[in-house]
């Protein structure tokens, strides 16, 4: 009754999706090892959480602005009113970063994202409402235009839901990265599991003690605590490495190496952390898996990452928004755009080289600096430099004046010099 009622389409509505729809709107699915992968359990591995996390948290942290065209020409629309949505407070009890932080998480572990935007009369953006990706089911409107069924029981237009939508067959629902590699996810979640109960039910030792068989058995157990007490009380832990011990009547210690299954064990970890890596494309060391890295390919690597990761997720983001969030009548006029020359901030040596290069060459000013520095422009800061070595390769080299006389300070120079 529940499914008739709100899930299947009405008239001149059709569900979107297929295959696995049913699995992924219930938030679950049984992989190939046995394991019931979850958007709850694939965030608890380590790995996957620091995947999505630094997707969502690098985006969160670039700059937003919202810009109005003239021309050639570009200044930021402050008196917009989606200015200050973008900016500074999305809704009453979200941040910008907190906002665009969990659409970024969403999207990363759901393939979609979902906010109600509150419209005034004339259709002026007064708020953003994110919405949980589980409650929204996307139908196709006889138009072709997306409808959204929230929460079961309310069908909105496309103009009141931001829709952000990762890799799609469709072209109206994102597929989900965790049903789509639940056996990937399901695989280190079994592995994990082993881990822990190896640990749990296994018998881990350091090394034995070995007697020779022709001494007599110690008959209670006692005596052996005894020896293994005295054992452990002088030679084991850390300040107590490097003595010498002294073994009577034949004995002798033998220390215990990793079994082939341990090293096995750790070698399928980091290849299952690897694998989820993969999904979101992060470069190994980004998720502290260094066997390979060199000092001299994390630079490229990460060059790699803003390029081929992280740029594709903000042209999402940013095309989205100027879609869902601008009228049609505006979208010719204004544009929404993300600084990725916010990544730079924390690097103040690379920052100030780059802003030193714009400047020689100019194509920055003091006062363009100092906004990106968010300091307040200065008097005569609007002048742009120019090169005196750069001349237009297509004209002749202009030559020196051939009569030219020198000046009367030119010759006193000369005559104190000779002097």
């Amino acid at each position: 009754m529940f499914f008739s009622k709100h899930l299947l389409p009405s008239a001149g509505l059709s569900q979107t999706g297929s295959g696995g729809w049913i699995s992924s709107l219930l938030g679950s699915v049984r992989s190939e090892s046995g394991q019931t992968v979850t958007k709850q359990s694939a965030l608890s591995l380590t790995v996957l959480q620091a995947c999505v996390t630094l997707l969502a948290e690098s985006i969160a942290q670039l700059p937003i602005e919202l810009y109005e065209r003239f021309g050639d020409d570009r200044k930021p629309a402050v008196d917009h009113p989606l200015h200050s949505i973008l900016k500074y407070e999305p809704n009453p009890w979200q941040t910008p970063f907190e906002y665009q932080e969990q659409s970024q998480l969403a999207v990363g572990l759901c393939g979609n994202s979902y906010s109600f935007i509150d419209r005034d009369c004339d259709g002026v953006v007064r708020g953003l409402y994110p919405m949980p990706s589980e409650s929204v089911v996307v139908m196709r409107g006889g138009d072709l235009k997306p409808f959204y069924f929230a929460f079961g029981r309310e069908l909105m237009p496309q103009r009141l839901i931001h829709h952000v939508r990762w890799i799609t067959l469709d072209s109206y629902t994102g597929l989900s990265p965790i049903m789509l590699h639940a056996n990937a996810i399901g695989h280190s979640q079994a592995i994990q599991q082993y881990a822990g109960r190896s640990f749990l039910n296994g018998t881990v030792l350091s090394g034995v003690i070995e007697r020779p068989s022709a001494s007599p058995p110690i008959k209670d157990q006692a005596g052996v605590d005894r020896i293994t007490e005295s054992w452990n009380a002088k030679f084991a832990g850390s300040g107590n490495a490097k003595k010498v011990a002294l073994l009577q009547e034949g004995m002798t210690f033998k220390p215990l190496s990793m079994t082939n299954v341990d090293a096995a064990l750790i070698d399928a970890l980091r290849l299952s952390a690897l694998d989820i890596a993969r999904i979101y494309k992060i470069p190994a060391h980004m998720v502290n898996e260094l066997e390979r890295a060199t000092f001299s390919n994390i630079e490229h690597q990460e060059i790699q990452f803003v390029i081929y990761t992280l740029l594709p997720w903000v042209k999402r983001h940013e095309q989205a928004k100027t879609r869902d969030l601008l009228l049609p009548s505006e979208r010719k006029r204004y544009f929404i755009e993300y600084n990725l020359a916010g990544l730079l901030r924390g690097d103040q040596a690379s920052r100030y080289a780059a802003y030193a290069v714009g400047r020689q060459w100019g194509w920055l000013s003091s006062n363009d600096i100092r906004r990106l520095e968010n300091m307040p422009p200065v008097d005569g800061g609007d002048t742009y430099l120019s090169p005196l070595n750069m001349v237009d390769a297509s004209k002749p080299l202009p030559m020196p004046p051939s009569k030219a006389q020198p000046t009367k300070a030119q010759v006193a120079d000369v005559e104190r010099i000779l002097s």
